[in-house]
């Protein structure tokens, strides 16, 4: 006759790794519905966020990640969109470089060599960027921070996702008040469609090199607390209070 084994008598050992496979588990349902809603929000769970189009105030700054569709503030989109990839113009007579477009893979090597082969050299670069590759944007910002080159963005640019921590690598940082800067959770590694882990270690793992990096530059991680609440489709646009208070731009008040 088999006996059978009491679970409640099982070895602490064997209930806490028990308990952790099963939290694993339920982290994968998790990250396997986040990503086919665009994030780790449940489908059909929480409110839509509204559109860029819709004006922010402080408490209410979330928006819907649609920023090849409209302006913050419900300014016109220009006539020419963004490029897919990033591209690099050289403007006020080679003093900078304007770097507009999505951020693809194999971006900051490319952008990397086309900076370093200008005669003369820039001081600083403009960017308008709706984000998109987190490493590539981290790569390019470590060399922009080494060739000590200042960042900027214009009246109406955009700077999204994974394009403030190219603003970020800049010696001085300059954000006008109707430009707008957003920050939002990013996906690492290749897939979320792996076992819970696998997943976890890889956002574990890429959230603290963001962190790393973030307090390398000076820019307080705390702006992480944001991103990490805000679903990848939509985007938390950053006050102009909140740049200053996270070191993006310096406080210029009288004290």
């Amino acid at each position: 006759m088999k006996l059978r084994r009491d679970p409640s008598k099982r070895p602490p050992v064997a209930r806490v790794l028990g308990g952790v496979l099963i939290f694993q588990l339920g982290l994968a349902g998790l990250l396997f519905w986040g990503d086919l809603d665009e994030g780790l929000r449940l489908p059909g769970f929480g409110p839509r966020a509204p559109g860029l189009t819709e004006p922010t105030r402080p408490g209410d700054q979330t928006r819907r990640f649609q920023p090849d569709r409209a302006r913050p503030g419900g300014r016109p989109m220009p006539d020419t969109p963004l490029p897919e990839r990033l591209t690099l113009t050289v403007v006020e007579g080679g003093a900078r470089v304007l770097l507009e477009g999505g951020i693809m893979a194999g971006d900051a090597e490319r952008i990397e060599k086309q900076i370093t082969a200008l005669d003369p050299q820039p001081e600083g670069v403009i960017l308008n960027s709706p984000g998109g590759s987190v490493s590539d944007a981290l790569g390019l910002g470590r060399y922009l921070r080494d060739a000590e080159l200042t960042t900027a963005l214009r009246s109406g640019d955009i700077c999204y996702s994974a394009c403030p921590y190219l603003l970020a690598a800049g010696t001085s940082r300059d954000v006008p008040e109707d430009a707008s800067v957003g920050v939002h959770q990013h996906f690492f590694g290749e897939s979320t469609l792996l076992p819970a882990f696998v997943a976890v270690e890889d956002i574990q793992r890429g959230q603290g090199e963001v962190m790393t990096y973030l307090d390398q530059m000076g820019i307080d991680p705390l702006v992480m607390q944001h991103a990490l609440v805000t679903p990848p489709d939509e985007i938390y646009l950053l006050l102009p209070e909140e740049l200053t208070r996270y070191r993006f731009v310096e406080n210029t008040e009288p004290s």
